[in-house]
């Protein structure tokens, strides 16, 4: 929720509601509460009230006020109040009618006495004095700690809240019992040179001035809009048949979740309906155990010593098997109501390729790219082949092989083969056969 003067950049904000709670609607503060009586007129300004709401540290804390100047303030407004022998500066969180309806809740008197009274509105000297003020709490939480570690005492200082004029340090601490911090006060009044003022709180409670985001992904309830805190116990899960789980259960403050307690008042209306003492029911086959009551349909489910099983019965079904077993009968059968889903079943394919389902174009490229050069590698060996068989062809029958013609002269003439050459030359023993004897011939 953010009002219109905020939706645009206006004095160096950016968009949004960005104005740290001072719009109209609250919604930037913690703890917020909605004027809803704010546009109810005023018939007599005498019996108007007279007391406002401030909120403090973010809107951790919140305190009254008596407007003694009458003075009109607007919610957001950041004005100087009454404090321990100084000031404090705090923001204006409810005004008019609507305050004396928080007042009632909160058990505070509007004629008291001690209530402390406005002064005026913060200054930029109150606003400075409480921003450097402000700027020591974190330190002041470290050397805190540190403080009370070395007392040897058995507490944790969860938050320190300075005054805005630096006077006074009041001292948020958690512990389980009674701490004797006398010893503690004196220390800590001479280390931070203020009034200290010791306040023992819950787990809850820091809870809700830490703050966080729950488990159901909203803002804890404590630091946005719960403020009184009641027991939680296990018998809250029990109604809603809820599982005991310790972990599942608790909050981010250690104890049982806040929100047990919301919907426990309609479960026990509705747990109203379902029958008394029958968790046991007793039939020829053994006795049956009640496991869980289900409110929306009705039904309360039974399980059998023999089997797992759970059976769900119907509300009638159960109280006529009890008025049996209180006559002395066991009914064979506990006769089961058949549990029917309103929610279609989806069918699911017996077989289903995964692998199939996605597909990358970058990864099919690929793979066509390298089945091609796959191909062609395939293919030259091939060709190699096909050309040596037709060279084995030309050949000819004898074994002799037809020659490249060569040129001669200015035309072309076939080189004349080996049985050629025989042909033209005479016939001429062979040189290596050996000459016949002749005759020898005298001399002269």
């Amino acid at each position: 929720m953010s009002c219109t003067g905020c939706s645009t950049a206006t004095g160096g904000k950016p968009n949004g509601c960005k104005s740290n709670g001072g719009c109209s609607s609250g919604g930037c503060n913690r703890m917020n509460t909605y004027d809803w009586l704010r546009n109810l007129p005023i018939a007599d300004m005498d019996s108007s009230c007279k007391v406002i709401e401030v909120s403090f540290n973010q809107g951790t804390r919140k305190d009254f006020f008596r407007n003694t100047a009458l003075q009109p303030y607007d919610k957001g407004d950041l004005i100087a109040v009454e404090g321990v022998s100084g000031f404090d500066v705090g923001e204006v969180s409810l005004t008019g009618e609507i305050v004396r309806l928080q007042m009632k809740k909160r058990g505070v008197k509007e004629d008291n006495p001690e209530m402390k009274k406005v002064l005026r509105l913060a200054t930029d000297r109150d606003i400075e004095l409480r921003n450097q003020n402000k700027a020591r709490e974190p330190e002041a939480v470290i050397r805190s700690r540190a403080i009370a570690r070395q007392l040897k005492l058995d507490m944790k200082i969860s938050q320190v809240e300075m005054q805005a004029d630096g006077r006074k340090a009041t001292f948020f601490y958690i512990a389980d019992g009674r701490v004797d911090f006398r010893e503690l006060i004196k220390v800590y009044a001479s280390e931070f040179k203020v009034k200290v003022e010791m306040r023992q709180i819950g787990a809850r409670q820091e809870a809700g001035k830490v703050g966080g985001i729950g488990s159901c992904g909203r803002e804890l309830c404590c630091s946005t809009w719960l403020t009184d805190f009641k027991s939680v116990n296990t018998a809250a899960a029990r109604y809603q048949n809820l599982s005991i789980n310790q972990t599942k259960l608790s909050g981010q403050c250690g104890r049982l979740k806040c929100c047990l307690n919301y919907e426990l008042d309609t479960y026990l209306d509705a747990l109203q309906h379902f029958p008394d003492n029958c968790d046991v029911l007793q039939v020829a086959k053994g006795n049956a155990f009640l496991i869980k009551k289900d409110i929306f349909k009705n039904l309360m489910w039974y399980t059998l010593p023999d089997s797992n099983k759970q059976y769900p019965l119907s509300l009638d079904r159960v109280i006529k098997i009890k008025s049996l077993n209180q006559q002395g009968i066991r009914p064979d059968d506990l006769e089961p109501v058949e549990v029917v889903s309103s929610k279609p079943r989806e069918m699911e394919p017996e077989n289903v390729e995964l692998v199939g389902q996605i597909s990358l174009r970058t990864l099919e490229k690929a793979e066509k790219k390298k089945k091609q050069q796959q191909q062609q590698k395939n293919q030259r060996p091939q060709q190699r082949q096909q050309g040596g068989g037709q060279q084995n062809q030309q050949r000819q029958p004898g074994g002799q092989q037809q020659r490249p013609q060569k040129k001669q002269g200015g035309g072309q003439q076939q080189r004349p083969n080996q049985q050629n050459r025989n042909q033209q030359r005479p016939n001429q023993p062979n040189r290596n056969q050996q000459k016949p004897n002749q005759p020898n011939t005298p001399n002269g």
